[in-house]
């Protein structure tokens, strides 16, 4: 299921904020992508979203890169 979050990040990451899907990695940082805290939010939230899951916030501010925000959707599907 990661997989499947991650590209699903990647392919949004792409659409909604025009970065490359080349540049994306696994481990990637938000910072790294250029992307500041709200626009971390913003993915989140419409991943959640699609995968009908929520994280909770306590979980949320821990989240700077892509393998965290992976992991904890993924742990939220369980």
């Amino acid at each position: 299921m990661s997989e499947a979050v991650f590209e699903k990040m990647a392919t949004l990451l792409s659409s909604k904020k025009g970065i490359n899907k080349e540049l994306i990695s696994i481990d990637s940082s938000f910072e790294e992508l250029g992307l500041d805290s709200l626009d971390s939010i913003e993915l989140i939230a419409d991943l959640e979203e699609e995968f009908s899951v929520n994280i909770p916030n306590t979980e949320l501010q821990g989240i700077k890169t892509i393998r965290q925000a992976v992991d904890g959707l993924s742990k939220a599907m369980q």
